[in-house]
């Protein structure tokens, strides 16, 4: 080799991609298609798909959202990326329950990861509100809570008629969760953590939640932590937004705060979220927060930033940390332009023009390849 360094060993990353419902089998083989643009001008990994067409259509061929034995086939991949569950002519406890919420509970992703800023470009609703003012991560406990499936129905049909969802919660489950958020907390400049809690009426479950997070919190000294009500978290969102910036909430409380969160910053369209597991036991799953919207399926209508900003969660997971940083300049640069912004956001920009402004600023911002040294 004559001294030279020896060229580095390429990594293959395998990708599930479940398309789901609606817009999802729109908004993901464009998420393929950036992530393929990148595998290719990497020296450093390749990414080999899977795709795997279960949800609606699957459910009125086989009567199951995803095959019974759909985590073994997911469970060798490295992630995977998912678009929707969500079908009008279903009822949405079972597309949930049957697909999302079978894989999440199925591989313990028991972190739900969901980073909200306004980008480059894009006219967010608050007043008064400038992009460094608005800078979250909120962190939902993914795995229990009101979430947990625990409960049932009985005398159906009957006047006296009743039916419970009971929130459970265990100190392994919630220890774990805050220890994430502060963690993460702890890796973000400001070193700030939100806890939202309803421990002034739920006084069991959420009392428990308190007290970890007290708990917890003497292990992150550095970690400057407030409470709050998830009521009042709504407000101070709205009102306050540069006073916030790790949140950690329960799986209903956290599933809300990031729709406003999105919405806050410009569009559901543009919000990422992960599926993580953080010790790696199983793949995580990364896709975008917003739902099947029928109504604009077909149409090329769907904005694909939240898939392209899932991907960029995605890369960080497994380590690609300067694909990740090119990607999300891709999306900043594109959302920059607002002749390429979609409806959502107020622009009339096509999902396949989106698209393809991002794969062409990857390409632009990728170094050129360089060959491989030939052996002597």
């Amino acid at each position: 080799m004559n001294g030279e360094a020896p060229y580095p060993p390429m990594k293959t990353y395998s990708i599930a991609t479940i398309p789901g419902d609606g817009i999802g089998k729109e908004v993901i083989p464009a998420g393929q298609r950036v992530l393929q643009t990148l595998a290719d001008a990497s020296e450093r990994f390749r990414l080999v798909f899977e795709d795997f067409g279960w949800g609606g259509d699957h459910y009125r061929q086989h009567g199951l959202m995803m095959p019974a034995d759909g985590l073994d086939q997911l469970r060798s991949k490295d992630a995977i990326l998912f678009g929707s569950a969500g079908d009008p002519h279903i009822p949405d406890h079972i597309t949930l329950w049957g697909l999302r919420l079978k894989i999440c509970q199925g591989f313990d992703q028991y972190a739900n990861v969901r980073p909200t800023r306004i980008l480059p470009g894009i006219d967010a609703p608050l007043k008064r509100c400038t992009p460094a003012d608005l800078d979250w991560v909120i962190v939902r406990e993914n795995s229990e809570g009101e979430y947990a499936g625990v409960g049932g129905r009985v005398h159906q049909g009957l006047p006296l008629e009743a039916a419970t969802d009971v929130s459970v919660m265990t100190r392994t489950g919630v220890e774990r969760i805050m220890r994430y958020a502060f963690r993460l907390a702890q890796s973000r400049p400001r070193k700030r953590l939100t806890v939202v809690t309803k421990s002034n009426a739920q006084r069991h479950a959420m009392v428990m939640w308190d007290e970890i997070a007290a708990q917890v919190a003497t292990e992150f000294p550095d970690v400057h932590w407030d409470k709050e009500l998830v009521d009042a978290a709504t407000a101070r969102m709205v009102n306050r937004p540069a006073s916030l910036d790790t949140l950690v909430a329960t799986n209903l409380h956290a599933d809300i705060l990031s729709d406003l969160a999105a919405a806050l910053a410009g569009s559901l369209g543009i919000a990422p979220t992960g599926n993580i597991d953080p010790e790696r036991r199983f793949p995580s799953m990364f896709e975008p927060i917003h739902g099947s919207a029928f109504d604009i399926m077909g149409l090329g209508l769907a904005n694909p930033v939240g898939t392209f900003w899932s991907c960029v969660m995605l890369l960080e997971h497994l380590g690609e940390a300067d694909a990740a940083q090119t990607l999300m300049q891709a999306i900043e640069h594109t959302t920059a332009d607002t002749r390429l912004h979609t409806r959502d956001l107020g622009g009339t920009a096509t999902t396949a023009e989106v698209t393809d402004a991002v794969c062409a600023r990857v390409r632009a911002m990728a170094p050129a390849r360089s060959p491989k040294p030939v052996p002597h």
